[in-house]
Parts: structure tokens; C-alpha cells; sequence
């Protein structure tokens, strides 16, 4: 039983450390651009949009598809970049091991 309660101290430590880990990506931001810069956009490390920026000279309503489109863009790549930072801190905790649904 000794054993059992060493993993049950480990996996304590596990889930302070994944915990402190959240927090710290909180703070940790990351931006995205489409268009040559004209959108931009500011995510933090939990997959939150922080903001976005419009170029007005991007802003055509005769195409507003377009700026659409930029958006999407910009926001799918900055929230790539914040999960990869998630990932790579998380391979630090975890010790390299894949544990599913924890990035």
C-alpha cells in the first residue's frame, strides 16, 4: 500500500503543477496577423481572444467577405501558436507523456 500512496502524492503533484501551469498561461500572449498586418489579432495561452485590429484601409463593404475571411485567418493562427505554447509547456509538466485531453 506504501506504493499507492506515493502515486497518490505524485498525482497531486501533478495537478498542483498542471494548475500553476494554467495560470501562467493566462499571462502569456501570443499575435497573428492575415492581409500583410491589416488584421491582427491578440490571444492569451488559455485560447482567449484579447483582441483584434482592424486596418481601416482593409475595410470595403463591397467586400466584406474578404475582411471576413482575414479575421478567420487571424484568429485560427493565433490560436494555433497559443495551443502549440500550451503544448510545449505542458510536455515540461507531464514529463513528455501525451495525457489526452489536457492541451
Amino acid at each position: 500500500m506504501k506504493g499507492m500512496g506515493n502515486m497518490l502524492k505524485e498525482a497531486q503533484k501533478l495537478q498542483s503543477k498542471m494548475l500553476r501551469l494554467q495560470e501562467e498561461l493566462a499571462d502569456e500572449t501570443v499575435e497573428a496577423s492575415a492581409g500583410g498586418g491589416m488584421v491582427k489579432v491578440t490571444v492569451n495561452g488559455r485560447q482567449q481572444i484579447l483582441n483584434i485590429a482592424i486596418e481601416k484601409e482593409v475595410v470595403d463593404p463591397e467586400d466584406v467577405e474578404m475582411l471576413q475571411d482575414l479575421i478567420v485567418a487571424a484568429i485560427n493562427d493565433a490560436l494555433k501558436k497559443s495551443n502549440d505554447i500550451a503544448s510545449e509547456q505542458m510536455k515540461g509538466v507531464t514529463g513528455g507523456f501525451n495525457i489526452p485531453g489536457l492541451t
